[in-house]
């Protein structure tokens, strides 16, 4: 890899993969434009790994107190924290479940798919639209409950399909469900934590396994990533304070109907 496809790279996937527009769109789209070679799943999963450095380092605060709220747990004393925890971990279930079966029946390949990655990212968008318009916003984390928490779950369980976009998924169901903009955007990030550390482990694990390796290009991406991770998170908090989800939901139609276009021409 260039330098040149290093830098876009993560730089795409760290922006991308916090704002509610579709990272595997973009990973596809980058390549289709720029003629490059595909990058690889090693490439793309050691992206991941740097949002994930990213989310920690950005919600420390919050994982230091869910943390703590877990050890409490453990001692036999139930906190908000703990609580929090427990939700969690609770809500990871479906994604983990349907990772599984993805993988067992041979969809792992979807991420490359131009035609389902682009008709979700429209799909997903208007979806996201309507939850943003009818859903109020009453809620805060402070009232999340364990069904409110097994619903996202589900939602995000569904970003395993290319194109759906995780924040953007969980974001919408987090809407649906009353919860305001800036809540919907932190336990979306709370949430990805232990979806992004587990994918990311298994999927190097598999890439291993299989004689690929972690080349120097690879974690120079996911240094890179972590920086434009970083920077996307404070972007997303400070504008959903302020405005809707339109412009993203917009931006969404733009993307698939581009890689419609790539695709059907």
């Amino acid at each position: 890899m260039t330098i040149e496809q290093i830098i876009v790279l993560a730089v795409v996937q760290g922006v991308t993969e916090f704002l509610p527009i579709s990272s595997s769109g973009h990973l596809i789209l980058v390549p289709q434009l720029m003629h490059w070679h595909d990058q690889g799943l090693v490439v793309d999963v050691m992206t991941h790994i740097g949002t994930l450095l990213a989310i920690l380092i950005y919600f420390w605060r919050d994982v230091w107190r869910i943390t703590v709220g877990a050890l409490e747990l453990l001692k036999g004393r139930v906190t908000d924290d703990g609580r929090l925890a427990i939700y969690i971990i609770l809500a990871t279930i479906p994604a983990v479940a349907f990772g599984i079966f993805l993988k067992k029946f041979g969809f792992t390949d979807l991420e490359r798919n131009v035609a389902v990655v682009a008709w979700n990212t429209i799909l997903y968008g208007l979806l996201m639209l309507v939850a943003d318009m009818v859903g109020p916003q009453e809620k805060t984390i402070a009232n999340m409950t364990l069904g409110n928490a097994l619903i996202i779950g589900v939602a995000q369980a569904l970003a395993l399909i290319p194109g759906t976009s995780r924040s953007g998924v969980t974001m919408t169901a987090g809407r649906f469900l009353g919860f305001t903009r800036p809540d919907c955007a932190r336990f979306s990030f709370l949430l990805g934590i232990p979806a992004i550390a587990g994918a990311g482990i298994f999927t190097v694990a598999d890439a291993l396994t299989s004689g690929e390796t972690i080349t120097m290009d690879a974690v120079y991406c996911a240094g890179l990533t972590f920086l434009a991770g970083l920077a996307a998170i404070a972007f997303l908090m400070a504008l959903v304070k302020r405005i809707s989800f339109l412009p993203f939901v917009l931006y969404r139609m733009v993307l698939g109907g581009f890689l419609l276009v790539l695709l059907y021409t």
